[in-house]
């Protein structure tokens, strides 16, 4: 029989997903790839032992409240409880990193995708304020269900082992839920959504835009509304083919994929989108995917499918599995149908099944927050003040917009949210002053460059801004105009900066 003919046949029975297990699988190496190398350049001086909010801190209040091991343990999930130090932190990302890149490579099997689930919810757990976005608890519960979709020991690419197909559409029902919160987060927020005008101006007020933000910011306004309306057919309309016939799943999952392919080249949110692509690919039997992978990915699953043997052991845990994660969408799919619904919420303390959302808000104008310096020992009005530049975030209105993600630099973020906000919201901003003030090497390593080389400066200030796009062919990329104070000029001097650093227990 000719090999090709055997395959058609044989992938033409509909539940053979040898190929997009290896597709998911390779993805989930990938983005926990990049998580863990953000983890191992940023942890430290964010919440290292002299980090801006120290993990361990935070793990020692967290038991003084709850007043024993097992309830802390119970109610923040994390290895650190067994010993954190900066040295325990660096060497669990790069670890975390190095098994990652296993995966990546072809070899994975469920030990090692457990191993990696809770090294990186224990990050998650002590990470605070700068891993409290959406796709961290999302990249938990997909690494949590690809746990589930490879055998117990072997690691090979193409295991003898089947892909059980209840996992299968456990990822879909994950897809589901990621698409279905984000459209209904939408229609039930800002305004904008339901008039189709939010993309006037998302492309300028995102968190972090890159250079193609500009031109599409300045898109003509019907095309806006067209990409808005597109986006609600697609969140609210498109998910749900993802359950149907092959041919309505294959069109679902081309549509859906597709569509974050295009948030991924229009800003940089981090890597939420290579994540949500994850269970979208689940939509995609080896029908669709022998015809766009190479033919030796296919000959080798066509191997493995003439090799397979059923294990009833893998198809009661994947029962079992399923079992679980219905009791545990009660709550998110109350979260849905309700009229206050909750956006990137986790309901149960190891984040297996969530409910999402993103943008249910959008501003209209961007504030940025620029952090000044002067190593003047008298502030006047002829005091020079030298700007410090964040990796990604808006600063330099000539400096073109970065192209950053799937990376994510946290701190940049975090300042996006600040500059909508007061300092008294954002305290860890004072401790970040005093760092600047000190020339911390780790508070700089977060930062583009440091403009007092020699010395620290005297006095850090910080001011708010208003940002717009210069226009299409403007030799700047921003225009900028001054808004007032953010944070007024602080020296290591001032009594009352150092009180309150003190009361916040962040005083070197």
């Amino acid at each position: 029989m000719n090999p090709e003919n055997f395959l058609g046949k044989l992938f033409a029975r509909g539940n053979s997903y040898w190929l997009t297990r290896f597709v998911i699988l390779r993805l989930i190496g990938f983005v926990y790839a990049v998580a863990f190398l953000i983890a191992a350049q940023q942890l430290l001086p964010l919440i290292g032992e002299h980090g801006l909010t120290p993990a361990n801190r935070f793990l020692a209040s967290i038991h003084t409240q709850l007043g024993s091991d097992l309830a802390s343990m119970l109610r923040v999930p994390t290895l650190f409880w067994f010993g954190i130090s900066d040295h325990a932190l660096s060497i669990f990302a790069w670890f975390g990193f190095a098994l990652s890149l296993i995966v990546l490579a072809g070899y994975a099997n469920a030990i090692l995708l457990a191993i990696l689930w809770a090294m990186y919810m224990s990050i998650v757990h002590v990470g605070q304020i700068w891993y409290g976005y959406g796709w961290e608890i999302q990249l938990l519960e997909t690494g949590f269900l690809s746990i589930f979709l490879c055998p117990l020991i072997d690691g090979r690419p193409f295991p003898k082992c089947r892909p059980p197909l209840l996992v299968i559409w456990l990822f879909r029902w994950l897809g589901f839920r990621i698409m279905i919160g984000a459209g209904l987060i939408k229609l039930r927020g800002d305004p904008c959504w339901r008039d189709l005008t939010c993309l006037y101006y998302h492309y300028e007020t995102q968190p972090i835009p890159n250079p193609l933000s500009r031109y599409l910011h300045f898109a003509p306004h019907w095309f806006h509304q067209f990409e808005t309306a597109w986006n609600h057919f697609i969140e609210l309309i498109v998910p749900w083919f993802s359950f149907g016939p092959r041919s309505a799943r294959h069109i679902a999952g081309i549509l859906l994929v597709s569509f974050q392919i295009v948030l991924i080249i229009s800003g940089n949110l981090s890597f939420l989108n290579y994540v949500t692509i994850i269970p979208f690919l689940a939509c995609f039997d080896d029908t669709f995917l022998r015809h766009v992978l190479p033919a030796r990915l296919v000959r080798r699953a066509e191997q493995a499918a003439q090799q397979s043997e059923p294990s009833r052991i893998n198809n009661t845990i994947a029962m079992a599995l399923s079992i679980l994660v219905v009791y545990l969408s009660i709550a998110p799919v109350l979260n849905l149908v309700s009229g206050r619904q909750l956006m990137n919420y986790s309901y149960d303390p190891l984040d297996l099944v969530n409910t999402y959302g993103a943008f249910g808000t959008v501003g209209r104008e961007r504030p940025e927050i620029i952090f000044e310096g002067t190593d003047d020992a008298l502030i006047t009005g002829n005091t020079q003040w030298k700007e410090y530049e964040f990796k990604a975030k808006p600063g330099d209105p000539h400096r073109r917009p970065a192209i950053i993600a799937p990376y994510q630099c946290r701190i940049d973020w975090q300042i996006w949210f600040a500059a909508m906000a007061s300092p008294a919201e954002y305290p860890w901003t004072l401790h970040f002053v005093w760092k600047l003030l000190h020339n911390d090497r780790g508070t700089l390593s977060l930062l583009a460059d440091n403009p007092f080389p020699n010395a620290p400066p005297h006095y850090i200030r910080a001011r708010l801004y208003r940002y717009r796009f210069a226009p299409i062919g403007d030799r700047t990329w921003w225009k900028r105009e001054p808004i007032g104070e953010w944070l007024p000029a602080l020296s290591i001097d001032d009594a009352e900066f150092r009180r309150i650093l003190t009361a916040l227990d962040w005083l070197d």
